[in-house]
């Protein structure tokens, strides 16, 4: 091989290389995407099951419509000690499980997302549409940022406690408080 070919091998590994790098950070750029979207997710689930544990107290003991007689109670076993102590902590301020040490206490409970949802719909008497409701959220409360899913799936979880009503023109979905 003389040093032409060598050059010219060397110079196809460097800009294969350069490519394969940049397609690597490609992809880490859209699994990070991927995961905070999960931990979104997750949040969601957790403010779903904590709001679900809260009303079902001052409900009539009716199970949710998704559970059946004999179906095995929904518990989490404790996960990986990798987790973040800031999602440990909001994961136990939400359900009130478990003591974190030192960083929840002497902060106050964040308001449950769906409090918050009713909150706003209790100020309007016409139905409103879970966009118009995220977007007066993110302006009444700065520091919340639910997805517009997030959002959606707590109304429908109001609508399935009774708390809330869902009313459907055409495609429009829009809600209201239950009398």
């Amino acid at each position: 091989m003389d040093s032409q070919s060598a050059a010219t091998l060397r110079s196809r590994y460097v800009v294969q290389a350069a490519s394969d790098l940049e397609e690597n950070r490609r992809r880490q750029q859209e699994l990070a995407e991927k995961l905070k979207m999960l931990e979104q997710e997750e949040a969601l689930l957790v403010d779903i099951l904590a709001l679900a544990e809260r009303y079902e107290a001052s409900s009539d003991r009716s199970p949710l419509p998704e559970q059946t007689q004999g179906a095995p109670e929904l518990t989490r076993e404790p996960g990986p000690r990798s987790v973040s102590s800031g999602r440990a902590a909001r994961r136990a301020a939400l359900t009130g499980k478990g003591s974190t040490g030192g960083a929840a206490k002497g902060k106050s409970r964040q308001p449950l997302l769906g409090d918050l949802l009713m909150g706003l719909l209790e100020g309007h008497t016409e139905p409103r549409p879970a966009k118009e409701l995220r977007d007066e959220l993110l302006q009444k409360h700065p520091d919340r940022n639910p997805t517009p899913q997030v959002v959606r799936n707590t109304l429908e979880v109001l609508v399935a406690k009774g708390r809330i009503r869902r009313h459907k023109q055409q495609r429009s979905v829009t809600y209201t408080l239950a009398k």
